[in-house]
């Protein structure tokens, strides 16, 4: 006597229902694509974020007259290189791209250095009045630089580096952001590979140095990149400390050739912010993956 199997669910389901199926569970589903709205979104707030760079490319190479014109044109009548011209020529403009390159450079390996070791003692040393010290690192963040700006001229001048470059690096080679963003990465380092540096014999220095360090590339590409950025468009300091020609960067050295007392060279001004902020964009697009990662885990433990 023959015997009725019963029918499994493999046997009943029909292809178009495994299709279905596929696109329920798989990635194809519609629900999971992006909506074109977010990208309109997202195109929208790119364009208004470029258009004032594009704006000023496009300006630097219009003439005087056609900067002064009114309505503004988007796109240059007649284009012109004169400015960039006058740059290099009417200006010692080497002298200033190095003296602004030295001083950027130093506060922003001043700011790795000395930064990272305050934010490794905050994170992982044990002594007291640890989180007494940390309360104040944070609390300074509230505080005003202008608040600063008088006696910690008093103090430069008495040290007696008035017009040096060392004037406009040494008060900058560390801050409390740079120490708070080093202790929270840090932070998220495990105890473990410290301990066992220790139990090896290993001091407090050389943990620092050969375990701590090459463990937060993101986090000091970070720091490195906002310090340069915040040292190289610094003005009114460097204004304040450097009394002689010799001594001027670049953002100063344009104030105060392309401003004069009856007239503006608005080209001028226009050519050297296209200059200034090519070094910047560039140190930012060679480090931007590094930058993300230590953005994205800074305080995470």
């Amino acid at each position: 006597m023959a015997t009725l199997e019963a029918p499994t669910h493999e046997n009943t389901m029909t292809p178009e229902k495994n299709k279905k199926g596929r696109r329920r569970g798989g990635r194809d589903d519609g629900r999971l694509r992006t909506p074109a709205w977010l990208y309109a979104v997202m195109v929208a707030g790119l364009f208004l974020v470029v258009i004032p760079f594009i704006w000023m490319v496009v300006s630097s190479v219009k003439p005087n007259a056609e900067l002064r014109q009114v309505p503004p044109t988007l796109l240059p009548e007649g284009i012109t290189f004169s400015h960039y011209e006058a740059l290099f020529t009417d200006l010692d403009f080497p002298q200033f791209f190095l003296n602004s390159a030295i001083v950027s450079l130093g506060t922003m390996v001043g700011n790795m250095i000395f930064c990272s070791m305050l934010g490794y003692a905050l994170a992982k040393l044990q002594f007291p009045g640890r989180r007494i010290m940390f309360a104040l690192v944070v609390g300074t963040l509230m505080v005003p630089g202008v608040v600063t700006f008088v006696p910690l001229f008093v103090l430069t001048t008495n040290l007696g580096l008035t017009n040096t470059l060392p004037a406009m690096i040494l008060p900058f080679m560390a801050g409390p952001f740079g120490v708070f963003l080093m202790r929270q990465f840090i932070l998220s380092i495990p105890d473990e590979l410290i301990q066992a540096a220790r139990v090896d014999g290993a001091g407090e220095l050389r943990i620092f140095a050969r375990v701590v360090l090459p463990l937060c590339g993101p986090a000091l590409a970070t720091l490195g990149v906002l310090t340069f950025l915040s040292s190289w468009n610094n003005f009114l300091w460097p204004l304040v400390v450097a009394t002689s020609e010799d001594k001027y960067t670049l953002p100063v050295a344009l104030a105060l050739y392309a401003v004069g007392q009856n007239a503006t060279d608005y080209g001028l001004l226009i050519a050297g912010a296209v200059v200034v902020v090519l070094p910047v964009l560039a140190v930012f697009l060679v480090l931007q993956r590094h930058i993300m990662q230590g953005v994205a885990s800074t305080g995470i433990k």
